[in-house]
Formats: structure tokens, sequence, C-alpha cells
């Protein structure tokens, strides 16, 4: 089964929909670092991430890993490690996993530009939290908490997502 993007405001699986938003500046096939663009698209999922310090452990089929504050993922094009979970250190640019507000208390990456990375393709787009369906992402797909809760109860790492 498939997790479709219906548009951009309706994410659906199975018999469920849910409300969502993407990246401020819409959906590509040319998707480019910084574009604020959500990448077009048949893409498999990773592991679920969660912070443990705010949230139980959800119940879920996916592999589960705990945030912590040392995690971060490459978004330096420049770096050999570029779109991969990375321990944070000096030099190398990143996304903040271990994040002061909630977006990140639980995220999925979508394997996009993933086994073959290409440099400056884009990186760190993830399914993750809003707390404001009216507020863009940076090209991630964001739900609300208790949507997100109920997806990861029917999805499994056999999923795939679909973004048109």
């Amino acid at each position: 089964m498939h997790i479709i993007l219906k548009n951009k405001n309706t994410l659906i699986f199975d018999e469920f929909q849910f409300s969502c938003c993407i990246g401020k500046n819409g959906a590509t096939k040319k998707k480019v670092e910084g574009d604020k663009k959500t990448p077009i698209g048949k893409f498999s999922l990773g592991s679920l991430f969660y912070r443990k310090d705010r949230n139980k452990k959800p119940i879920t089929k996916l592999k589960i890993f705990e945030i912590k504050k040392n995690m971060g993922w490459c978004d330096d094009s420049t770096s050999n490690q570029y779109n991969k979970l990375i321990k944070i250190k000096k030099g190398i640019k990143h996304e903040k996993m271990f994040r002061k507000d909630t977006k990140y208390d639980f995220l999925i990456p979508i394997k996009y530009n993933y086994k073959k990375v290409k440099k400056k393709a884009g990186s760190a787009i993830f399914i993750h939290l809003t707390k404001n369906l009216k507020t863009k992402t940076l090209g991630c797909i964001a739900l609300k908490k208790k949507d997100f809760l109920i997806l990861l109860k029917l999805i499994s790492k056999k999923t795939k997502i679909i973004i048109n």
C-alpha cells in the first residue's frame, strides 16, 4: 500500500485522509537544495525517529530510533555525508534533529536522493509534525501530531509514498 499526496493539502492512505502541508514553493521533479519544494516521485520510507524525553514510544511496524542531542541530518552538499544521518560535528552544515520546537518530535525520512546521492539535489526530506497546517515546509511533508500517530499505526517498512 502507498501513502499518496493527493494535493498540497491532503495525504491519503487506504481509507484515511489526512490534512498536511508541503514545501512553500510547491512540488517539483527537479529538486534543488534550498528551493523550498517537495520532490515529486515514488519513494520508500525510512525508520521512525522520535523524542523519548517528550513522547512515549509509539505503536508502529517501522523500526524506531530515539533522537539524541548529537544527531543531525547533513545538508552540506560539499560533504560525503550529504543527505545522511550524522553525529553533529563543527564544519559540517546540518539540520538539527533534537530541536527546541516540536517539529521533529516524530519524523520519518523520505528516501529521496538517498541511494545514489546527487550533490545539491536536496536533502533532509521528512514526514514530520506541524502545529499549523498553513505554515508551509522547506520541502518536507508535515502533519498534525494526532494524524501522524494514526498514520504510524497503518504503515510498514514496505509502504512507499507517492508525491504528485
